[in-house]
């Protein structure tokens, strides 16, 4: 299924996003994360290509989405970066997720390693986005955004212009890196918008659940942490359940006031938690429900 009609029938999407196990752990692990995710209401799952995009990792990324379509009816999403990535590699990589029924693609950049430079046939991820249509059109394309501006942008301004390249390259809707301080996330919106790109937007939303994932996280996507979720994390970051209720708790609330001011979509890093992924669908799954079932009537 074409992502992109989700978003004419539903006024919320909702979906997950997991990761392929990493290269020293048996790729039945993530069977088991997908087993205890079965029946949350989710619109669609997103698999990553996990650290490095190696040739491994690409191959579980069309194994685990294959998986998803086949054994349990959810339409999946392959992320697919072009960092280092020859056009042939590329096409390879299409022909399997065809083979496979996988018909949408998170067209994505990647990050670079560090001290190197990029040795693709692809600058941008707007310049991949363009390839795949241009390759096969019957697939559909999602981009990613940054609330907070891409980390090599000069500024928000000129990392929203980019975005247009992506639009114009045929990206349907597009999903924002994680962040945690949803006023950003709307002056975002609003300059999106006032730039002329109409496109659906999700929200990605990561629950803070412990302490590893901190310095991490803010080190990965440079996201602001708000005075309210840095109390909680002094406060319970020597004690672990209630680091994890709190940050539960705190994406719940995060999620709620996105959903009362009109996003259009919430898409959960689970970061392969089954028990993270299960309480923030439940807490909130009535409530999309609703809006939904509005938006019917």
């Amino acid at each position: 299924m074409d992502l992109s009609t989700l978003f004419r029938v539903k006024k919320v999407v909702f979906s997950l996003e997991v990761f392929p196990p990493k290269k020293d752990n048996p790729v039945h692990v993530i069977y088991n994360t997908l087993l205890g995710l079965r029946g949350l209401p989710a619109d669609f799952i997103s698999v990553t290509y996990g650290a490095g995009g190696s040739a491994v990792q690409q191959s579980k990324t069309c194994e685990i989405a294959s998986l998803i379509r086949s054994n349990y009816h959810i339409e999946p999403v392959s992320h697919l970066t072009c960092v280092n990535a020859r056009k042939d590699k590329i096409i390879e990589t299409l022909n399997t997720l065809k083979e496979n029924g996988v018909q949408n693609i998170l067209a994505l950049r990647g990050d670079l390693p560090a001290g190197e430079e990029n040795r693709s046939d692809f600058a941008h991820a707007s310049d991949l986005a363009a390839f795949i249509k241009s390759y096969d059109a019957s697939f559909n394309l999602v981009g990613a955004c940054y609330p907070e501006c891409h980390y090599e942008s000069q500024s928000l301004e000129a990392d929203i212009e980019n975005l247009k390249y992506k639009i114009d390259s045929g990206v349907t809707h597009l999903i924002t890196q994680l962040f945690f301080d949803n006023q950003r996330f709307y002056e975002f919106i609003n300059k999106v918008r006032q730039a002329g790109i109409t496109v659906p937007i999700q929200a990605g939303i990561m629950p803070i659940v412990n302490k590893n994932q901190i310095e991490r996280t803010i080190s990965m996507c440079g996201a602001s942490i708000p005075t309210k979720l840095a109390t909680i994390i002094n406060r319970y970051s020597d004690n672990p359940a209630a680091l994890r209720d709190a940050g539960l708790f705190y994406a719940t609330e995060q999620i709620m006031d996105l959903l009362e001011n009109g996003v259009q979509g919430i898409h959960l890093y689970t970061m392969n938690n089954v028990q993270t992924a299960t309480r923030i669908s439940t807490a909130v799954e009535s409530i999309i429900a609703a809006k939904n079932s509005a938006n019917e009537a």
